[in-house]
């Protein structure tokens, strides 16, 4: 197995599940570096690593993967100090390898596709790792990773992968707020939003199956105008719900008239 030391600049939810996932493989994590001394010591301690707030890398370290906000991103990357020879990675899905500052040579990207939550276990052989680098010893690296932990590697260019990340946006982001509201409006009907659970499960299961294009039901797709009617009635105590429906209604109404 592919065993160079790899160290983070990052404690976020990314940083978490792939240094704990690293080092059950058997990974060195030399290094964690975060602003926040709270949760980069306690990631720190978890893979037997020391926590700093300084962007500077030991010489053992042969990558460094960089999880940090996408705001903040560029700034860590100018104040990041290491080894020429260090393969630099960030996990961003929307930025490419134009990002990096020209100090740094070996370069790469490392953005799975999943959305990560602390305390939470994921299924990193489910994962697909979207990865771009600057060479090919770096696209070597960074392919052995991802394999070492069961990941599915996909090379990629900087288009394919924001593209791919605009795509997440909508069927997990948009997905989450949309169950957000579902479960609002549950409650007004006295309702907990459990109940809704088995519809949720069904429509996911459903859409992997036959695809989300053959899968669509409801009052927009049969063009029933009365129930959209009273629907829109019923979200009278927020005019934003209903603008929100209104439009997701135009949308699927639009969709399948083409």
């Amino acid at each position: 197995m592919y065993q160079n030391n790899i160290s983070f600049a990052g404690a976020g939810r990314v940083a978490d599940a792939l240094c704990k996932e690293l080092f059950r493989y058997g990974y060195t994590i030399d290094k964690i570096v975060s602003e926040t001394e709270v949760s980069g010591k306690s990631l720190a301690d978890s893979c037997n690593a020391v926590w700093s707030s300084n962007l500077v890398f030991p010489d053992s370290t042969k990558v460094i993967i960089v999880a940090v906000p996408d705001h903040k991103l560029k700034s860590v990357l100018n104040k990041l100090k290491c080894r020429p020879g260090t393969l630099v990675a960030h996990t961003a899905g929307s930025f490419g390898l134009d990002i990096f500052p020209e100090k740094i040579k070996h370069k790469g990207i490392f953005y799975p596709l999943q959305t990560f939550s602390k305390n939470r276990m994921v299924i990193f052989s489910e994962i697909p790792f979207l990865l771009e680098s600057s060479d090919d010893e770096s696209s070597l690296i960074l392919r052995n990773i991802a394999e070492s932990i069961n990941g599915k590697v996909h090379f990629v260019d900087t288009e394919q992968r924001r593209m791919l990340h605009l795509a997440a946006v909508f069927v997990c982001n948009f997905t989450n707020h949309m169950l957000t509201v579902g479960r609002e409006v549950a409650l007004k009907a006295g309702f907990p939003f459990e109940i809704l659970a088995p519809l949720i499960n069904e429509t996911i299961s459903k859409a992997m199956d036959s695809g989300p294009q053959n899968s669509q039901t409801g009052p927009a797709v049969r063009h029933d105008k009365n129930t959209i009617e009273k629907h829109l009635e019923l979200l009278s105590f927020s005019p934003e719900l209903q603008r929100i429906y209104n439009e997701m209604t135009i949308s699927i109404i639009k969709y399948y008239n083409t």
